[in-house]
This record gives C-alpha cells, sequence and structure tokens, in this order.
C-alpha cells in the first residue's frame, strides 16, 4: 500500500478455516459508515460462496468495536434539501438493514468478538451476529435519546436478542451497561479477559469450524425463519429442515463416526 492509499475498511485474515473481518478505521471508531458497510457485504458474501471458510468472526482494530452511523454523513450536507437528506440517509439505512439480514442468512456461524465499545448500530451488529464474545472491557450503548434521537433500528437486533425491558432500558437512557450487563442481558455469551479475548473467540470459532458445514447452514436457517413464529407454525416450518439435515451425506458420517466411536470427517463443499 502507497502512502497516499487509504488503509481497507476491512481486513480479511484467514486462520485456517475461520475469518476474520476486523473493522479497521481505529481513528474513526471504526464507524458503520457506507464504505464499511458496503464492505462488510462484499466480505460476507464472499465467505458465504468459499468452501474453506466454515465460521466467520466480526472483531474491530483499536479501542473502539464500533460508534455506529457516521454522523457526519448522517447530518444534512451543505446545498442538500431536507428531501435529498432524508432520502440519502434512508439509503444508508436501508444498506445498514440488509447487511444485518446477511449476517443472519449467512449460512456460516458469524461471531462477533467485542473489544472495546459497541454504540447505536454497533450494537445492532454485536446483536445481528449469532454469538458474540466481549472482553470485560467492553461496553454497549444505545445513544441516540441522548442527541434527541432515537435508536429504532438498532432495537430491530437488539430486541431480538434481549429481554424488551432491558432493551427499553437501553434505548431510554441512553446509558453505557459494562460487559458484565450484557451477559446477564443476553446480548452476549460471555465476557472474557482482553487478554485472552482473540484466543477465546478463535477456540470458539474453530470448534464451530469443525461441525458440519452443511448441518449448520440448514440448521441456522431455519433457527431464524422459526423465531417469531407461533409455536405450532414454528415446529411445522422447522420439520423438514430437521429431515434435510438429517439426510445429508454430513449427517451420514457423523451417524457412522458416533457408532464407530471415532471425530467425524466432513465432506468438503
Amino acid at each position: 500500500m502507497s502512502s497516499t492509499e487509504a488503509p481497507p475498511w476491512v481486513i480479511a485474515e484467514l486462520s485456517e478455516s475461520v475469518l476474520w473481518l476486523v473493522l479497521n478505521r481505529p481513528g474513526q471508531r471504526n464507524p458503520l459508515s457506507s464504505q464499511m458497510i458496503n464492505k462488510l457485504q462484499e466480505s460476507l458474501a464472499a465467505a458465504g460462496e468459499n468452501a474453506e471458510v466454515r465460521c466467520i468472526v466480526i472483531a474491530s482494530s483499536g479501542p473502539a468495536f464500533s460508534a455506529g452511523h457516521d454522523l457526519r454523513e448522517m447530518a444534512v450536507q451543505a446545498g442538500e434539501t431536507e428531501a435529498d437528506c432524508r432520502a440519502r440517509m434512508r439509503g444508508i439505512l436501508e444498506d445498514c438493514s440488509r447487511l444485518m439480514l446477511d449476517i443472519t442468512r449467512s449460512p456460516k456461524a458469524v461471531i462477533a468478538c467485542v473489544q472495546g465499545v459497541a454504540t447505536a448500530a454497533g450494537c445492532q451488529l454485536v446483536a445481528a451476529c449469532d454469538l458474540a464474545i466481549a472482553s470485560e472491557e467492553a461496553r454497549f450503548c444505545l445513544p441516540g435519546v441522548n442527541i434527541g434521537a432515537f435508536c429504532t433500528t438498532p432495537l430491530v437486533a437488539v430486541g431480538r436478542n434481549i429481554h424488551r425491558k432491558h432493551a427499553m432500558e437501553l434505548a431510554l437512557t441512553g446509558d453505557l451497561f459494562d460487559a458484565e450487563d450484557a451477559v446477564r442481558m443476553g446480548l452476549v455469551n460471555r465476557a472474557v479477559p482482553a487478554a485472552s479475548l482473540r484466543d477465546v473467540t478463535e477456540r470458539l470459532a474453530q470448534k464451530i469450524a469443525g461441525k458440519s458445514a452443511e448441518g449448520i447452514a440448514l440448521g441456522k436457517s431455519a433457527f431464524y425463519e422459526q423465531l417469531n413464529k407461533p409455536l405450532s407454525e414454528a415446529y411445522a416450518i422447522t420439520c423438514e429442515p430437521m429431515i434435510d439435515t438429517m439426510t445429508t451425506a454430513d449427517a451420514r458420517e457423523g451417524t457412522q463416526a458416533f457408532f464407530d466411536k471415532r471425530q467425524p470427517v466432513w465432506p468438503q463443499g
């Protein structure tokens, strides 16, 4: 990279079968700007098609995980009408919503590795991931109310992770909550010492990468589809995917390995 060339927005690092996607604007607190959103979307799409990638980790460089949307980008620009501003902001929010859906719809498990503060859409990004491991130093916040706004779109993902009263406490106070609170609320799976965050996340990701890729893809899709359905509909939705997962080549190998008392050898691709 030349001295005048901007650093990449997202750094992709493949560790065996685990792809680390590292947000790389530490000086700006890794905002979910249009550029960052687009690069994450591109990276997730490529990972979804790559058979070598069996698990994805979203992490960040610097002291902040993500401060959410770039407030300068979300503000009225010079010479811009209110209608043009609203249309541009709507486009950014729609792109961000698609990114969150891309994470949910990815055939690979996606883990957030949260080393610092995650606010607004950054907190939404953590909530959108399938799993989250946080440093004990991490902090979480939905601060829209502090600037006269409200974190309505981040609440979509956050409100589907945690109890509604916890979600509304985050949104109505705008306060920072620590990693222990985030674990208690269910926003993250566990909090670990900062020095061991990378290793703990890597071990979890490698464990998942060692499972059946086909089984995870089918099971993850079914889980999210049934999540907010009535109970009877949820069972109906998950019946066929259960049959699908039990009749794959991976399932046949896994079952035989169970009876043989050995580790399964998963087919590639």
